[in-house]
């Protein structure tokens, strides 16, 4: 069946993210990563909220590398700068947040429903729902800058 609707956010999204809170340790997020086999988390504060993103390789650079202990750290601290994008808008959107902000996930938040956090992309969600030559574009941006 041909869709006649440009794709969604929250068509190519993968729903029911789950979230570290911002007082639990590094040490929690890390094993709830291991636990869904994921390399990043969203941050939710008390208030249910997205706070951040923290990845697995913010815990090493940031943490172990310095010697300090994952369990003392609040996943919180490394939240970073937020990019996310509204469920409602153009896949083409979130394609662009990411290849302007060079980020490789973006959470997903449903703004007409009480603004909450409904799922994450990630390039294995664009690279299921977008044409070759838009993943090639993405990989060039995103990567270029990367070291």
């Amino acid at each position: 069946m041909a869709r006649n609707k440009p794709l969604n956010a929250r068509d190519i999204m993968t729903a029911g993210a789950k979230c570290v809170g911002e007082h639990e340790s590094l040490l929690d997020a890390a094993k709830l990563m291991r636990e869904l086999h994921v390399g990043a988390l969203p941050i939710c504060g008390d208030d249910d909220r997205l706070q951040g993103l923290v990845t697995d390789r913010d815990i090493v650079i940031e943490c172990v590398a310095d010697g300090v202990d994952p369990a003392s750290v609040e996943a919180g601290s490394l939240g970073g700068e937020l990019h996310w994008i509204d469920a409602d808008a153009p896949a083409t959107d979130a394609l662009a947040t990411m290849e302007q902000h060079q980020v490789k996930r973006l959470p997903v938040i449903d703004v007409q429903n009480g603004h909450r956090l409904v799922g994450m992309i990630s390039e294995a969600n664009l690279a299921q729902n977008l044409s070759d030559k838009q993943i090639a574009e993405f990989a060039s941006k995103v990567y270029a800058g990367a070291h």
